[in-house]
């Protein structure tokens, strides 16, 4: 069985270099594994009144793709040095309500681009911290940081940076290994049960 990742880019931008990274994944991917990427547009903001209500679709929609997928790729940008509002804002919701938190126990990896010196160093220790809190397992190193992005991809929106696309194929390696590991232990406990 192939590994399922899904891919969320935490930008709704057109031309998004995070979007773009999520690209450059699909093409790196180990040769057990596929990549489908979930697009945050149509979520809307949290609230708890809705909530009760009853769950909008587009939350409904990426709580079943992360509950199908065997892990996570999150290529985040940083806003005002911490993840973008969307992104929190769609962690918010797929964690919720309580009891139904399809990211317990989820192998993830974490990268990103930003124009910026610093890449997104500083958004990804604040999505670790949010992961760490829905109870995920995130895959440490290697760490992808594409800073100057601009530089980074060319007019067609490939990304040229060799070293940054061995680090992206190199993370992947890491989440497939680090999924299979988390699935055979799976399968060993139930063994014993």
């Amino acid at each position: 069985m192939p590994v399922k990742i899904l891919g969320i880019a935490g930008s709704l931008r057109q031309g998004s270099y995070n979007r773009r990274l999520l690209d450059v994944a699909a093409s790196l991917l180990p040769a057990d594994a596929t990549l489908e990427i979930f697009d945050l547009h149509g979520i809307p903001l949290y609230n708890q009144d809705v909530e009760r209500a009853g769950l909008p679709e587009p939350v409904r929609a990426m709580k079943e793709a992360v509950r199908r997928a065997d892990a996570v790729l999150i290529a985040t940008p940083e806003h005002n040095w911490s993840i973008p509002g969307v992104l929190k804002n769609a962690l918010d919701w797929v964690s919720r309500p309580p009891g139904d938190n399809p990211f317990r126990g989820k192998p993830v990896a974490i990268m990103g681009a930003s124009t910026g010196l610093m890449g997104t160093v500083r958004a990804q220790l604040h999505l670790r911290q949010v992961l760490a809190y829905l109870e995920a397992y995130t895959v440490t190193r290697p760490e992808v940081l594409v800073a100057q992005a601009a530089e980074r991809f060319d007019a067609e929106g490939r990304l040229i940076d060799p070293t940054a696309r061995q680090l992206i194929a190199d993370l992947l390696q890491a989440l497939y290994e680090l999924t299979v590991r988390l699935q055979v232990g799976e399968r060993m406990v139930s063994a014993r049960q």
